[in-house]
């Protein structure tokens, strides 16, 4: 086979495609496999990722992260690793929309890869239609090692006192984002942090359980900063733990656009103490406009006191019934 002629075509097929000269050099730096690749199958491996649903203006992209999908055998590669996706989902385009966001998840084993990673999770009792949900969710998965990685994951959630009736696993689920972080440069340190502020290895449980994803926040960059932003408005370290405890994702919402508007509201529109918050947290939950302020006009009209408990955490029925406002 003449190489350099081989070459020329996927040169050819490259610029037929719209690539610039930056972009393929870059692509034969990724995969050294491209010099010997042949432009007629590369043509049927991308007509291939269409017809599974990947929209022709994304493959460029797709083909971008991930040129070697283009010298793989069609039938005995790409197609049996989509059959065996498409046996994960439950929705249309999901396969097609995990390729998109992961584009070497075809470049990947299904025997040795994608199978043993089932089992591992299998094993911590996540139900087969939830491992399907989850790995589509976050492609990225398959390239992680389970020796490594995914054992690190599971023995520091179990570090937690989680490791009972399948908890890990719903944590997983919840998040399988949270299998990307590195246990000692991200989850540990958080961790760590929230024990410092005060929270209970209970409460701390209640963090990795039902908010998975405070767990993956940068300390200095976000946690830290939103606690002393919480000191700053007259809470107590001791009140901040149990505001918390009570909604975790206090810790990770936005100071300036989500805390600060809602402090500021409750303070100088609803005529309240801060206080009044450690005994709700979940008033950080409620949307300002369609929950806070409507509420609050709806009582102050009525000239109506009551707790924010009794204020918010009901739908918007049983509001108008408790206070007579149908």
């Amino acid at each position: 086979m003449d190489t350099s002629n081989t070459q020329n075509g996927i040169m050819w097929f490259f610029r037929d495609k719209g690539f610039d000269d930056k972009s393929i050099n870059e692509m034969f730096r990724k995969c050294k496999r491209l010099e010997g690749a042949e432009s007629e199958r590369a043509s049927e491996n991308w007509a291939y990722l269409k017809s599974v649903g990947i929209q022709e203006r994304k493959i460029p992209s797709v083909i971008s992260k991930c040129p070697k999908i283009l010298t793989l055998g069609l039938h005995e590669k790409l197609i049996p690793t989509v059959e065996c996706l498409n046996t994960l989902g439950t929705k249309p385009r999901e396969v097609a929309s995990a390729i998109a966001k992961f584009p070497n998840l075809l470049s990947h084993s299904v025997e040795e890869k994608l199978c043993p990673l089932l089992a591992f999770f299998q094993a911590l009792g996540i139900p087969e239609k939830q491992l399907g949900k989850m790995i589509l969710q976050n492609p990225r998965l398959v390239s992680y090692s389970i020796e490594t990685k995914l054992t690190e994951i599971v023995e520091f959630l179990a570090g937690l006192g989680l490791a009972r009736d399948g908890v890990i696993g719903k944590v997983l689920v919840k998040n399988p984002f949270i299998m990307g972080y590195s246990v000692d440069k991200r989850l540990r340190p958080t961790a760590e942090f929230l024990r410092a502020i005060g929270l209970t290895e209970s409460g701390l449980q209640s963090v990795a359980m039902n908010y998975p994803e405070v767990l993956c926040r940068d300390v200095d960059k976000i946690l830290r900063p939103n606690f002393t932003y919480l000191q700053s408005c007259g809470f107590g370290d001791g009140q901040i733990a149990t505001l918390v405890t009570g909604y975790p994702p206090i810790l990770i919402k936005s100071i300036q656009n989500s805390l600060q508007p809602r402090i500021k509201f409750l303070v100088e529109e609803m005529g309240r103490q801060i206080d009044e918050v450690t005994d709700f947290p979940d008033f950080f939950r409620y949307g300002l406009k369609k929950r806070l302020e409507s509420r609050h006009k709806a009582l102050k009209q009525r000239k109506l006191d009551c707790s924010l408990n009794d204020m918010l955490d009901c739908n918007q029925k049983k509001f108008q019934m408790k206070f007579g406002l149908v």
